[in-house]
């Protein structure tokens, strides 16, 4: 497949939104969790597998890459910016979303022209077996953020809602990628505000979603992510819910692309 040619879209606020636009046919919109851009190679993957059927636009979320990030954050304005790149694709896409980014898609998709969406593992709290969150967890985050306390914005995110062990976010930091992660510690406050309080099921957003969809979850990834797969599929009302066996959140390209494609293709 071709080398992504480089684009950029101007959001409702005026915030540029830089993507990678490949190959042909009709349009798919990727849409990041976090700490990820469109250079991560898990959905770069996706694109270079997706490109001979589709149109993959593979976006930079604001705050991320290079694009902009005008204040103040708001979940709307990142809806605004996924309108902002249908648009440029040509009308009603296809989108899938990973992660904190599926729950931003699944915000999005009672408002704007989706044909049809994707999700991997929204990461909504629906039981005792989900982590504990702090209801103010993304001023938290900003805080530290503004504090120039990045790196511990980071471990409280990685910690608390991802569960990382401690010892592992320690060895973490002394990565060559630590500065890259450092840069874009400010846009996890982003995905705590996309997630809400608590990271609760937003079942009425939910139940409004007239778009078929995709549910996608780990056969490997911890219960509480599989439970709230299982939520969003009861709780949307044209769903389809597939396992990946041997999947855990941080899922290979090679694994999801064919659900991708046959979902996409199918009338």
């Amino acid at each position: 497949m071709s080398h992504p040619v480089t684009g950029k879209v101007t959001s409702a606020d005026g915030t540029p939104i830089v993507f990678g636009r490949s190959g042909t046919g009709p349009a798919v919109i990727l849409v990041h969790g976090a700490f990820t851009d469109r250079t991560h190679p898990t959905l770069r993957g996706v694109a270079e597998a997706l490109g001979s059927w589709f149109t993959v636009f593979n976006y930079d979320r604001r705050g991320r890459g290079e694009s902009g990030d005008t204040q103040p954050y708001a979940v709307e304005r990142e809806i605004e910016d996924l309108a902002a790149l249908i648009e440029t694709a040509g009308g009603p896409a296809m989108v899938f979303g990973g992660s904190s980014g599926a729950a931003l898609a699944l915000a999005a998709a009672p408002k704007l022209a989706i044909a049809k969406l994707a999700v991997w593992e929204p990461p909504y709290h629906v039981d005792d077996s989900a982590p504990s969150l702090p209801y103010d967890f993304a001023s938290q985050l900003e805080d530290l953020v503004k504090r120039g306390r990045r790196a511990e914005a980071i471990e409280l995110f990685m910690v608390v809602a991802a569960e990382v062990p401690v010892e592992a976010v320690a060895a973490m930091r002394v990565q060559p990628s630590w500065p890259q992660l450092e840069e874009i510690a400010h846009t996890l406050a982003y995905e705590a505000a996309v997630l809400g309080p608590a990271n609760a099921l937003p079942a009425e957003v939910l139940a409004s979603i007239a778009q078929p969809v995709l549910v996608l979850t780990g056969g490997d990834s911890p219960r509480w992510m599989a439970e709230a797969g299982r939520a969003v599929a009861e709780t949307v009302p044209r769903t389809v819910h597939r396992i990946l066996e041997g999947q855990t959140h941080n899922v290979a390209p090679e694994s999801l692309a064919p659900e991708l494609l046959e979902f996409f293709t199918i009338a």
